[in-house]
């Protein structure tokens, strides 16, 4: 379900008004911890939190015209997502993400390479996602992301 909004308020106006609470307690604790220089935006028809062109001129390899995309929050169909690329990108991060997701007794992660999924509304985790976004600076993440796209 990929959204046709070019700003993140249209984005959230434009939800139903359960995804709107949702997404908008995503959005603040996320912005609320990421280091310094990541930059909010729309991208993929979602919201995202990139490292622009200005701190990482190459961009996202995929696309280089593209600012290199950290984390996206989006309200999908039948769940919202928050998409970590820094899990992706780091097996240490992925497993301390894991063992913090279940010490947070929220239910069992549901959850893709990138993609973490919440079905359930009334169990996100919203200060893990917060700790999540803060667990590396766009320094350091330029450095995992450069590292995983040589294999």
């Amino acid at each position: 379900m990929q959204s046709k909004a070019t700003a993140v308020d249209q984005y959230i106006t434009e939800l139903p008004e359960e995804r709107k609470r949702v997404i908008t307690k995503l959005r603040e604790a996320m912005k609320k911890n990421l280091p310094k220089g990541f930059e909010e935006c729309m991208g993929y028809g979602m919201i995202g939190y990139v490292i622009p062109h200005s701190m990482y001129p190459a961009g996202y390899h995929c696309n280089p015209k593209d600012p290199l995309p950290f984390m996206n929050l989006a309200s999908q169909k039948n769940f919202v997502a928050v998409y970590s690329m820094v899990v992706y990108a780091n097996s240490e991060i992925l497993k301390w993400f894991i063992a913090e997701y279940t010490k947070a007794g929220v239910g069992k992660l549901d959850m893709g390479k990138s993609c973490i999924r919440f079905k359930k509304m009334d169990k996100i985790p919203y200060d893990l996602i917060g700790r999540l976004a803060a667990k590396v600076t766009p320094e350091k993440y330029v450095e995992f992301y450069e590292k995983a796209i040589k294999k």
